[in-house]
């Protein structure tokens, strides 16, 4: 007996060591892009510019890069524009969202199921790309409106189910309880079920940020007004089109090697605040998830 204790302890142990090795592993591959992104920010654009294979330090120390992108006005503007679309988008997408899942998950509500329906009908079909823009832009008259990235998209159909499906989670007691205590709809909605599945409005609030914030797609359509772009729109401007003359001193020597390492900076300037919120939501991430996926 005591020898096959040893033998699975001796089995443990290695098991336990290559699940450590491999989990180091796996924290290597993908933090270090983003590591790479950090050092190469903080490099002398010089030394950066002849630098070949993994960056682990920095190529020199310089924060050069982060002065020109600090001083681009766009950048300032950008933030703006993006913290009302999160924070007024999120707000609203929130409420939305939870008052179409909660209408859907009554059972005494006579057209729950073909509401449902229609609903997940729009997960599958859509009028497509030009009669959304038609919509946007002539219908609704949102051209280069902040709005235009915040009414088209008030519900996601996909976290409308989940939360649906946390609603019916909640105990029909609690409502009928509640009802006999003279509490209406609303009353119920907000100050008795929506307390009971938190975890799940935590994890609507970070689907529906981290979206608004990792936008660029619709604002690229409406918005033509450089002051209405959103962080990410400038990114794009910055990273993939290059476009960095406003921030360059072209009285500099070093001017042209610069535009490397703002760019890289650029990255870390626009990640940084949605990488600092993320651990705050992270613990309700699964239990949230978990919750809504129980009950179809």
């Amino acid at each position: 007996m005591d020898s096959t204790v040893r033998r699975k302890t001796a089995g443990g142990i290695v098991f336990d060591v290559f699940n450590h090795l491999l989990m180091i592993f796996l924290m290597f591959i993908m933090l270090y892009p983003f590591w790479h992104v950090i050092m190469a920010s903080f490099s002398n654009s010089n030394l950066l510019s002849i630098h070949r294979g993994a960056l682990f330090w920095p190529q020199g120390f310089s924060t050069k890069a982060y002065q020109s992108v600090l001083q681009n006005m766009l950048i300032w503007t950008g933030y703006r524009n993006t913290i009302f679309v999160v924070v007024v988008g999120t707000a609203l997408n929130l409420l939305m969202t939870t008052l179409g899942a909660y209408v859907t998950s009554r059972k005494n509500f006579p057209i729950r199921k073909p509401l449902t329906v229609f609903i997940m009908f729009t997960m599958y079909f859509s009028g497509g790309l030009i009669p959304s823009y038609l919509l946007v832009n002539n219908t609704l008259n949102l051209g280069n409106s902040l709005w235009s990235l915040i009414f088209p998209g008030l519900i996601s159909t996909w976290n409308l189910l989940i939360m649906r499906t946390a609603f019916f989670s909640v105990p029909d007691s609690i409502e009928e309880s509640a009802k006999l205590d003279g509490a209406n709809d609303f009353v119920i909605l907000f100050a008795i079920v929506l307390p009971t599945i938190k975890a799940t409005v935590a994890v609507m609030i970070l689907f529906y940020a981290v979206g608004h914030w990792n936008a660029w797609f619709s604002a690229m359509l409406y918005l033509h007004k450089k002051s209405k772009w959103p962080l990410q729109l400038v990114l794009r401007e910055i990273i993939i089109l290059s476009n960095v003359q406003d921030m360059l001193d072209t009285n500099a020597p070093d001017a042209e090697s610069i535009s490397e390492t703002i760019k890289y900076a650029t990255i870390i300037v626009s990640s940084l605040p949605i990488l600092c919120v993320y651990p705050f939501l992270q613990r309700y991430f699964v239990k949230g998830v978990m919750v809504g996926a129980v009950k179809g």
